[in-house]
């Protein structure tokens, strides 16, 4: 039914200013000057993440990122494919194996049984769920928007970083750490499945918490949740992913019960008389840091990493404190706005995830 290759490229490949998308375990497709592939294909992250995109043209692809083609478009729709394999991909979390960063093997993909109806039913099912993934994408992009909006008001309050135009001053990280930074927790995938909520990697984006509700739960011990509960006001850091990930930061606000954290990342807490967790974590995402942190990474077959002196030694500028405090004011504004999205974008994911369930079990 298909045909099944992966890329031959590092991650490191990307190029800022390519003309070809580059698809590798990110959310989003980096760029790149030469293509390897011109087909109309789906592309499955083989770890980290493990996304489903579809694309047709020319690109390129990491070497752990699948590239699956329909040997017939008389047999099998693309679109139609694109659609399964985004609902499998949950069935892959499921198989995915490894430690800190899980993958999957080739043999998990091609053991998948698709149903398969007749092309004209196969198209129907695909139309009607782009129908609704429209209406999804359209509530990402109101939080989208959100996103660009405090980027900008941040660049506006403080200029950009890297050039520092206002001559803000500077100090390591270690030195305004008041608590940490501490390695998070690894358990058997065994120990899952109740007991105490654990923040994964997928629990948290642009800076914030995500999806509480869904957070995995562990089995610990009391003393365990002691010493690896997140404090409200503190901070965490990805240690260990693919350099794109590498270094994603969260402010840890919010938590309605007792969360631990997972052994990927770090957690610290900061003398807030010097300075602001929300200002530090939207600096931590700016390009500024992201070189810090990449120029420290240590890097392995298919992940790299930073460890806590790496962290402490992050140079952080230091805008006057009520600045900052006026930065996480505004912050909060738009977050109301867009916690208000959040809850419409949350149902329309569940339409989608709703209908997509009857489409390939033949309900709709």
């Amino acid at each position: 039914m298909v045909a099944i290759k992966t890329g031959r490229l590092d991650a490191n490949a990307a190029d800022e200013e390519g003309l070809y998308p580059f698809f590798t375990c990110s959310r989003e497709p980096l760029k790149i000057n030469t293509h390897a592939f011109d087909c109309d294909a789906i592309l499955i992250a083989g770890n980290g993440d493990l996304n489903v995109k579809h694309y047709n043209g020319k690109f390129n692809a990491y070497q752990r990122t699948y590239v699956v083609t329909s040997l017939s478009d008389k047999t099998l729709d693309t679109r139609y494919l694109f659609y399964f394999m985004d609902k499998y991909v949950e069935r892959l979390r499921e198989l995915s194996i490894g430690g800190v960063i899980k993958y999957i093997k080739l043999g998990m993909l091609t053991d998948a049984e698709i149903p398969l109806p007749p092309l004209p039913e196969q198209k129907r099912i695909a139309a009607i769920l782009d129908k609704a993934d429209a209406i999804r994408r359209k509530r990402q992009q109101a939080i989208q928007l959100a996103d660009d909006l405090l980027r900008a008001v941040f660049l506006d309050m403080f200029g950009d970083p890297v050039t520092n135009p206002k001559g803000w001053p500077a100090a390591e990280l270690g030195s305004l750490i008041v608590k940490g930074p501490t390695n998070g927790l690894y358990k058997h995938s065994s120990e899952y499945g109740s007991g105490t909520r654990i923040l994964r990697i997928d629990g948290f984006y642009s800076g914030r918490l995500v999806g509480q509700e869904k957070m995995k739960r562990v089995r610990l011990s009391s003393q365990e949740i002691e010493r690896f509960k997140l404090e409200e006001r503190s901070v965490v850091i990805n240690r260990v992913n693919s350099r794109e990930y590498l270094g994603k930061s969260a402010f840890i606000s919010g938590m309605n019960e007792d969360t631990v954290f997972e052994s990927n990342m770090m957690n610290f807490s900061v003398d807030e008389s010097v300075v602001n967790p929300v200002f530090l974590v939207e600096l931590l995402s700016s390009s500024y840091v992201k070189k810090q942190i990449l120029s420290s990474a240590k890097d392995a077959v298919n992940q790299s990493s930073i460890n806590q002196q790496d962290v402490r030694s992050l140079k952080i500028l230091l805008p006057p404190l009520a600045l900052q405090e006026s930065f996480e004011g505004f912050v909060s504004k738009c977050e109301a706005l867009a916690k208000r999205v959040s809850i419409w974008q949350g149902v329309a994911d569940e339409t989608c995830l709703s209908i997509t369930h009857k489409a390939f079990s033949g309900q709709l």
